[in-house]
């Protein structure tokens, strides 16, 4: 680990309480435990924090703009900033049927049927010189019934590195993005560039894959957009933070910096060695060298205490010894997640054919309820999604 990666670790030892989110209701936290390990672009645990607000009510149709819990939140102070952070409790959303072929518009309607709630945020993923946000993306996202948030995932591009990116090799790509945005999409978006970078850095001279070359990349594809005109994206940094990649002395040189980054973000799953969301969120190794790690979830508190947090991606394998498990973790969710006030945002990765097996949230009747439940807990329903 660095030695700044070391100082910020030890001072957890002594933090008592760590300042949350800037504009955000009841965002104190402090420190706790720490948890299990993982992979499949994972990171971080267990923390303690004091919870924040959040409005109540209950939810018959999420998707039902007459909803008491969306009346109750409609009629509260709680309101989205110009960033998009929610002032009470968080975003509620989903990367649905990922994997399946069905086009995002029907996967989202399929998979809010399915859980018996609207998603705040749909988490949608471009590569390369794709232009977004699709039509099929903008109607969801105006939808008049029930207006959602996009998480745009973009990958600028497979076939140049990161520092010639940064020295400016696909700038018309990212000036055609621009122009198409300002032209048709003025909403405010959160937009993720490279998300998860570790597992890609490669740190060999000339590589052009630093750790390095990524923040300068993010740096200059953010400034860029800028420079064009491009006022609506709420920018996120995505760490696949897993305890591992944090052990790298390359870890730290990742971030690009605050003034070009808005949320951070982790995309944790719960493998064999993840009991709840506690440890999910707050992952750590038993090995001595990841010893120092406190867990995802409370590095963050520590390093970006002015930032809102998201969980990008999260997904629940299934465990063919255990068949309830599933089902425990999603009750575990609803009973752990005000510990974590930082985290203004969860998105499940829903899918049945990801990288390390299935994270559909139904794969059998107790998980598919315990889920619905969880979707519709005013806890994701307190901050009214702002209307185009």
């Amino acid at each position: 680990m660095t030695s700044r990666t070391v100082t910020a670790f030890a001072a957890i030892v002594t933090l008592s309480s760590c300042s949350g989110v800037a504009g955000t209701a009841g965002a104190a936290g402090t420190t706790g435990t720490a948890g299990g390990a993982g992979t499949a672009g994972s990171a971080a645990g267990s923390t303690a924090a004091s919870t924040a607000g959040s409005a109540t009510g209950s939810m018959a149709d999420a998707g039902d703009p007459a909803d008491p819990a969306r009346k109750a939140a409609g009629g509260s102070a709680c309101t989205a900033t110009a960033r998009l952070i929610p002032s009470c409790g968080a975003w509620w959303g989903l990367a649905p049927e990922i994997f399946t072929g069905r086009p995002v518009d029907q996967a989202l309607r399929g998979a809010e049927a399915r859980m018996g709630a609207a998603a705040d945020v749909v988490h949608v993923y471009h590569r390369g010189g794709e232009v977004f946000p699709t039509r099929a993306e903008i109607a969801l996202a105006r939808d008049p019934a029930r207006p959602r948030l996009l998480m745009i995932n973009w990958k600028p591009a497979l076939d140049h590195t990161w520092a010639e990116i940064a020295r400016g090799a696909i700038d018309r790509r990212i000036d055609r993005l621009a122009a198409h945005l300002r032209r048709s999409f003025p909403e405010r978006f959160f937009l993720t560039l490279h998300h998860e970078p570790e597992n890609d850095v490669d740190e060999s001279p000339g590589s052009g894959m630093r750790a390095a070359d990524y923040a300068a990349m993010y740096r200059h594809v953010v400034l860029r957009l800028r420079e064009r005109g491009v006022r609506n994206a709420v920018f996120v940094m995505t760490y696949m933070g897993a305890p591992n990649w944090a052990a790298q002395p390359w870890f730290e040189q990742l971030y690009p910096g605050d003034d070009v980054v808005d949320w951070v973000a982790m995309d944790p799953y719960a493998d064999d060695r993840v009991k709840d969301f506690d440890r999910l969120v707050n992952k750590t190794r038993e090995e001595e060298q990841f010893a120092q790690w406190p867990g995802f979830y409370r590095w963050m508190q520590l390093r970006f205490p002015g930032k809102p947090v998201m969980v990008a991606e999260w997904g629940v394998f299934g465990r063919p010894r255990d068949p309830a498990f599933k089902r425990r973790f999603f009750e575990s969710v609803a009973r752990e997640i005000k510990r974590y006030p930082q985290i203004k945002a969860l998105l499940y990765f829903d899918s049945p054919h990801a990288p390390r097996g299935d994270t559909t949230f139904d794969s059998d009747p107790g998980t598919g309820r315990a889920f619905a439940k969880l979707a519709r807990d005013p806890y994701f329903r307190s901050t009214p999604v702002p209307r185009p």
